[in-house]
């Protein structure tokens, strides 16, 4: 089946650990020959979502910040921000924040979190050099009432009910309301993917995959194996065996 919306995570799946590579440019001249919708859904930030947006005119939309945030363009190609939580969420997430920072005076939000809007995000590196400070982060962040979760590069956390599958259903709803999700696929490698693998019909988990597998308790309905299929080897070819 010819999918009619690509969605697909971002690092570790469209990115070769955290490198561009020539696959992800195959990538985008491919759904561009196929009149295919690529949508990335990222844990990365708004700001990334505006440089994504700028740079790839094969990208009409981004969905960032883990669910938070759709970036689109208007009619003269310039970015614009829909967040899909409330203004009374991001105000619980600035002040949760500030008492994080105070409480572990020895962690550092990632050099991105200032380019964020409804999430902020930790190193996940600098956190996973000392397993009880990761749960004491954790352990306050749920006191706090603030949701979190990990990607590949980040522990992210949040206020709200805020999901990559919430968001991909509020968005195709709004912007792609006569087609089906079940008419869709979606490509992810990790934690916060698990809604989408949750949820959605046609899931792939590229084949790097295998090093959280034993953490999700929903995976994707197909698990891509082998060193070809890592990240956007994985997606490319998965896609070109779809579309033969």
């Amino acid at each position: 089946m010819a999918p009619k919306i690509i969605f697909s995570d971002f690092d570790g799946t469209l990115t070769k650990g955290t490198e561009f590579t020539a696959r992800f440019f195959d990538i985008l001249n491919f759904v561009k020959a196929h009149s295919i919708p690529l949508v990335i859904v990222t844990g990365r930030s708004l700001s990334w979502g505006h440089f994504l947006i700028t740079h790839f005119k094969a990208l009409d939309y981004v969905i960032a910040e883990g669910g938070g945030v759709l970036i689109r363009r208007d009619k003269l190609g310039n970015p614009i921000d829909e967040p899909f939580v409330k203004r009374s969420n991001i105000k619980h997430l600035e002040v949760s924040t500030k008492s994080l920072l105070k409480k572990f005076s020895n962690i550092n939000l990632s050099a991105d979190s200032f380019g964020r809007l409804t999430d902020r995000a930790i190193e996940l590196s600098d956190l996973l050099l000392d397993i009880d400070l990761l749960k004491n982060v954790k352990s306050f962040l749920d006191k706090e009432e603030i949701n979190y979760s990990t990607s590949n590069v980040h522990l992210n956390f949040w206020s709200g009910d805020v999901s990559k599958y919430n968001a991909v259903k509020t968005f195709s709803e709004k912007f792609y309301k006569d087609i089906s999700l079940d008419e869709c696929i979606y490509f992810g490698d990790s934690l916060n993917d698990e809604s989408m693998f949750r949820y959605f019909q046609n899931s792939v988990g590229v084949s790097s995959i295998k090093d959280v597998l034993s953490k999700l308790e929903y995976r994707p309905q197909t698990i891509l194996l082998g060193e070809e299929n890592d990240g956007p080897d994985g997606v490319y070819n998965h896609l070109l065996s779809l579309l033969k």
